[in-house]
């Protein structure tokens, strides 16, 4: 397959989306870490200090989903550029590791997205348990 311009200039929507996603997920659980450490400081809860330790790995993940999808969208543009520069070889090495580098970032939303349920099922389980 001969790789042209067009084709990694196909990566540049996709990861960009998939950058303001990682973002978004980054800003909630922000603002969500700040509120349970309010919450946790009032109370000292077992249910929030569990949650609390979800959420240190969640920001671990979307710090490394965001590193890559990064990294992804750098590959996508050295890899125009070494088309540019007729530079073939390297740049099917460029879009082989940016493809990677987009892999690993979806597979670690994929880990993190694991995580946020585990931590809405932390939540839910104490609210029954109160309610009863």
């Amino acid at each position: 397959m001969t790789l042209n311009m067009s084709i990694p200039a196909l990566l540049f929507p996709a990861i960009s989306l998939t950058m303001l996603a990682y973002n978004a997920r980054y800003l909630a659980i922000a603002a969500l870490i700040r509120q349970l450490h309010k919450e946790y400081l009032d109370s000292f809860s077992k249910t929030i200090g569990t949650q609390i330790t979800l959420l240190r790995k969640r920001l671990f993940l979307i710090r490394n989903m965001q590193a890559t999808a990064i990294i992804s969208f750098l590959g996508a543009v050295i890899t125009m550029s070494l088309l540019y520069t007729n530079s073939n070889t390297w740049a099917n090495y460029a879009f082989g590791a940016s493809l990677l580098a987009l892999m690993i970032s979806l597979i670690l939303s994929l880990i993190e997205v694991q995580l946020s349920t585990k931590a809405l099922s932390v939540q839910l389980k104490s609210l029954e348990k109160n309610s009863n």
